[in-house]
C-alpha cells in the first residue's frame, strides 16, 4: 500500500511540473482581430494590439511573425511587467486590390501554446476607399469553405455587414438609429 501511495504521488508531482501554460493565463489582448476597413491601395496600413500580462511574472514576447511577406511586424522587446501593457504593431502593404486576410503568430517565452491575431479590412482603388475607424470590427466569421463576414460599428453608429464569398464581396451599412420617436 505504501509503495502504491509512494507511486501515485510521484506520478501527481511529475504532472503538475510538467503542466503546459496557456496564452490566457498570462496575456490578454485588447482584440484578436483588428479592422482596418477600407484602405487605399499601395498606401500601408498600421495596426497595433495591446496585449496586457496577466500573469504574475514578467512576460516576454519571444516572437511576433506574419503568415505572409505582405505584412511586417514589430512588437516590445522588454519584459513586460504584470499588470502592464505591450504591444505588437503589423503593417500591411495594402498592394493587392481585395479582401484582406492575414494572420500573425505570436510566441511567449515560456508558453507552448501559439497565440493567432488577425488582420482584416479591404484594400481599394484610391479613387474608392474610405477610412474606418480603426478597431471598429465586432466581429469576424471565417467559415470552413473560406467565405469572410465581417459585422462592424462604425464611429457614427451605423453598422456595416462586409460579406467575401467565393471571392464576391457584398456590403451592406445599416444608418445608426436616432432614438427619437
Amino acid at each position: 500500500m505504501k509503495k502504491i501511495m509512494i507511486a501515485f504521488l510521484a506520478l501527481a508531482m511529475g504532472t503538475s511540473v510538467f503542466a503546459q501554460k496557456k496564452v490566457a493565463d498570462v496575456a490578454k489582448f485588447n482584440t484578436d482581430t483588428y479592422d482596418f476597413g477600407k484602405i487605399k491601395q499601395n498606401v500601408p496600413a498600421t495596426a497595433t494590439f495591446t496585449v496586457t500580462n496577466v500573469g504574475t511574472t514578467p512576460l516576454i514576447i519571444e516572437q511576433a511573425s506574419p503568415t505572409c511577406g505582405c505584412t511586417i511586424s514589430d512588437y516590445t522587446k522588454s519584459p513586460i511587467a504584470p499588470g502592464q501593457t505591450g504591444t505588437i504593431k503589423a503593417t500591411y502593404n495594402a498592394a493587392a486590390l481585395g479582401a484582406i486576410h492575414k494572420n500573425l503568430t505570436v510566441k511567449f517565452a515560456g508558453v507552448d501554446e501559439i497565440k493567432t491575431i488577425s488582420l482584416a479590412g479591404e484594400v481599394m482603388d484610391n479613387s474608392a476607399a474610405t477610412v474606418a475607424a480603426p478597431g471598429a470590427v465586432q466581429k469576424v466569421k471565417v467559415s470552413g469553405d473560406g467565405d469572410v463576414k465581417v459585422k462592424a460599428t462604425n464611429a457614427d453608429g451605423s453598422k456595416t455587414v462586409t460579406k467575401d464569398k467565393k471571392g464576391k464581396s457584398k456590403k451592406k451599412t445599416v444608418p445608426a438609429t436616432t432614438g427619437t420617436n
